[in-house]
């Protein structure tokens, strides 16, 4: 990059809020997908005040700026394609204020989730959401994705959530939505519209975000079925019955394998599926009642052991399984790569049947677990990546992965939103009249497309006037 760019960045941030060096560029290229790409300069900035300087700058010079928090991101919305700033937020992580009289907290948009919600529960709040990230994934990157998590299906997704945020625009200005009133209907919803937005509408610097009761009791229990089919009509019936646990994880098969081979928890190997469901509330005998007619009614449908945590060491125990299955794919092959599809709670099983085709049809495994509650699915795709012919399929699975969502009534992504990996298959899951008016809605926003550019919307730019200079030197 240009070295009065530099000298310029750094009169706003300070030297060491400036990173220019190869081996700094190198770490700041990637996320937890298998996508890179070096950025020209990384950014560190402590207040909205730089962000907004930084971003002014940009707009100026006509630099890309590339929104990123710890990168946990499985989508590659925070990987620099363009070059320019990767615009790292991970030293605006202070929690700003908790108000307790209206539950509401107050944070910078780098605080790592699970300090949050440490912070809050302290006090006896809680901050529901809580995505498999949550001990390094940041606040402002949940917001951008609109992250989820196994608590979805009674709590709801971050957006839930989020009352107000601070946004630097795309010239440098800065803009407050929402506040702390509970009912606003003033005017477009810009909070909703920047949640989920994927950093390419403007750069979320502070949230405030609502808190509600921290549950005092908990009741977890662990079912073994003979079928998958089996598992989700209990699901079903759980939620008929008008129980919502606070969570109900599935996990096939070849997921158990996965588990045993690495960690040797005893679980059965000749069962068909396992739910994990959990019960939680201010009150000890409604939880446990919750929890008792979920196993009822999993044992009508034909849940062959029912096994229900005792106290919390039980507790943690039965949760080992689910929080040992990604580390655990590892044993089996040394790269997965994880989708997230959402298909209506009923097709479910049609969904495992045809993504287990997928995987007899391509020779590589699938991994199955997620959400059963909302019908959130985590097909993972295990392979080696320095074969050939076996990275060539997985391009070939996925978007047959996303086919079948598609086709059975549901939708690309629940959690993980859409980044570069599924701008590709956006139309078909929007359809052009909904894709070309969110064209519209970047181009008021963007008019130049500095903000993230490349991601979230099809390959189709917006016709711009200027083009976006990387500040790249060819030297």
């Amino acid at each position: 990059m240009n070295p009065s760019l530099i000298s310029e960045l750094e009169k706003i941030i300070g030297k060491d809020g400036v990173l220019h060096t190869h081996e700094d560029l190198a770490v700041y290229s990637y996320d937890s997908t298998f996508e890179e790409h070096q950025p020209d300069v990384v950014v560190l900035p402590r207040t909205t005040e730089q962000v907004s300087q930084v971003i002014r700058l940009a707009a100026q010079e006509k630099i890309p700026v590339v929104p990123r928090g710890m990168a946990s991101g499985l989508a590659a919305a925070s990987v620099p394609f363009s070059g320019g700033i990767a615009l790292s937020m991970t030293r605006m992580n202070r929690l700003l204020e908790i108000d307790e009289k209206n539950a509401i907290a107050q944070v910078e948009a780098g605080i790592i989730t699970a300090d949050l919600q440490a912070a809050v529960e302290k006090i006896g709040l809680f901050y529901p959401p809580d995505p498999s990230s949550i001990r390094h994934s940041t606040i402002g990157g949940n917001i951008a994705c609109n992250a989820g998590g196994p608590r979805c299906l009674k709590y709801g997704v971050t957006g839930d959530y989020v009352l107000g945020l601070t946004v630097v625009l795309a010239d440098g200005q800065i803009i407050h939505t929402g506040g702390k009133v509970i009912k606003d209907v003033v005017g477009y919803d810009l909070t909703a519209l920047f949640t989920g937005s994927e950093g390419t509408l403007g750069v979320i610097t502070e949230a405030l975000l609502r808190l509600i009761a921290r549950p005092r009791f908990m009741c977890t229990a662990l079912v073994e079925f003979d079928s998958i089919d089996d598992a989700s009509v209990a699901v079903n019936a759980i939620l008929a019955a008008g129980i919502v646990p606070a969570t109900l994880e599935l996990m096939d098969n070849t997921a158990i394998g996965c588990i045993e081979e690495a960690m040797h928890l005893g679980l059965p190997l000749d069962v068909g599926a396992i739910l994990l469901i959990e019960t939680d509330g201010q009150h000890e005998i409604s939880v446990s009642q919750e929890i008792d007619s979920s196993s009822d009614i999993c044992r009508v449908q034909g849940a062959r052991k029912v096994t229900v945590a005792r106290d919390e060491p039980d507790r943690r125990s039965l949760w080992k399984a689910r929080q040992s299955l990604a580390p655990s794919l590892a044993r089996r092959a040394p790269n997965k790569l994880g989708e997230d599809i959402t298909v209506p709670r009923s097709a479910i099983p049609e969904a495992v049947r045809r993504l287990r085709s997928i995987s007899e049809k391509y020779g590589l495994p699938i991994v199955i677990f997620g959400h059963a509650g909302d019908g959130n699915l985590h097909p993972n795709i295990l392979f080696d990546k320095r074969d050939p012919e076996q990275w060539a399929k997985v391009g070939q699975m996925v978007a047959e992965e996303f086919a079948v969502a598609l086709e059975l009534g549901g939708t690309l992504s629940g959690e993980h939103g859409v980044g570069t990996l599924k701008r590709s298959y956006m139309e078909r899951a929007l359809g052009p009249v909904s894709i070309e008016l969110q064209r519209r809605i970047k181009q008021a926003f963007d008019p130049m497309n500095i903000l993230n550019p490349g991601k979230v919307l099809p390959d189709k730019t917006i016709n711009h006037k200027n083009s976006v200079n990387t500040g790249v030197k060819n030297d």
